[in-house]
């Protein structure tokens, strides 16, 4: 009995593991990641701290720069905020309805993701335009979307909803419906309800949507520039300034551009780390 105990407890020890070679798995899975995604922007940090006071003045100094980067700015802000209520109302549809065509457009919600952005781009400028779609019934009235700054704010709602939407689907689909019935046999509203007892639930994840529709927005280059008419100091993104520094060999402004949108996007994928878990500690204090 007592040779064979060893041999029980390692057993023991190795069904425990939930995954075989973790080490392994873990070595070769932070290897992939800081060859595929830390290593280069890593460089990018190091090549933009090279740059000295003197050249982020230069670089931040231009008027031009300053437009591009208040109106990559605005725009994925304004667009995150109508994707953020967009994606809560579709996600609502999707998750407590059933009607002819839902699953339609259940997945209709993802076709952003696959769609190429240039694709998105042409699509949104063919409808916009003077002569599009949609564009030829305003433009008589003095509504002008394509190439404004309306038309890029589009273009950043159509790529951040799926974002929105995914994000609180599943948090609708595990919320139920006892908390709502149990709030109005309290004699709780509607509006009660939904202030009391459906916002609180949603609201880390209304945030992480927001964070990721503007952390996209923020960089977003293919779908915006068909419909922005890029007129420089008017339309001209952030993203798109960076192309056209390094078209002119002036690698010092791209790399200034590129860094602050990298923290830009790094702030906000922080914040959708830790956002969760402060609503969460709040909620277990109150």
């Amino acid at each position: 009995m007592s040779t064979l105990a060893p041999l029980i407890v390692a057993s023991a020890r190795r069904a425990r593991q939930p995954l075989p070679g973790f080490s392994l798995s873990l070595g070769l899975g932070l290897l992939w990641l800081g060859l595929i995604v830390l290593l280069p922007l890593a460089a990018l940090a190091w090549q933009a701290a090279g740059l000295g006071l003197d050249g982020w003045r230069h670089v931040i100094g231009d008027p031009r720069v300053q437009a591009s980067l208040k109106l990559s700015f605005e725009a994925a802000l304004l667009a995150a905020l109508l994707a953020s209520v967009a994606g809560a109302l579709v996600a609502w549809v999707v998750v407590r309805y059933r009607f002819p065509g839902r699953r339609l457009l259940d997945a209709l919600v993802d076709l952003p993701f696959a769609l190429p952005t240039a694709v998105a781009g042409i699509a949104l400028t063919a409808i916009y335009s003077a002569n599009g779609w949609v564009g030829r019934w305003l433009e008589p009235h003095g509504i002008k979307i394509a190439y404004t700054t309306t038309g890029i704010v589009i273009a950043l709602v159509f790529i951040g909803l799926p974002f929105a939407v995914r994000t609180v689907q599943p948090v609708l689909e595990t919320l139920g419906r006892e908390q709502e019935e149990a709030a109005a046999s309290l004699g709780a509203g509607r509006l009660t309800t939904l202030r009391r007892v459906i916002l609180p639930e949603l609201l880390p994840a209304l945030l992480t949507g927001f964070s990721l529709a503007f952390a996209r927005g923020l960089g977003e280059y293919g779908s915006v520039i068909f419909i922005a008419g890029n007129l420089p100091y008017k339309t001209e993104i952030a993203p798109l300034l960076i192309t056209i520094r390094l078209e002119e060999y002036d690698y010092t402004g791209a790399i200034a551009i590129a860094a602050l949108l990298l923290v830009a996007s790094f702030v906000c994928l922080l914040a959708i780390s830790t956002l969760p878990g402060l609503f969460a500690h709040g909620r277990a204090r109150g």
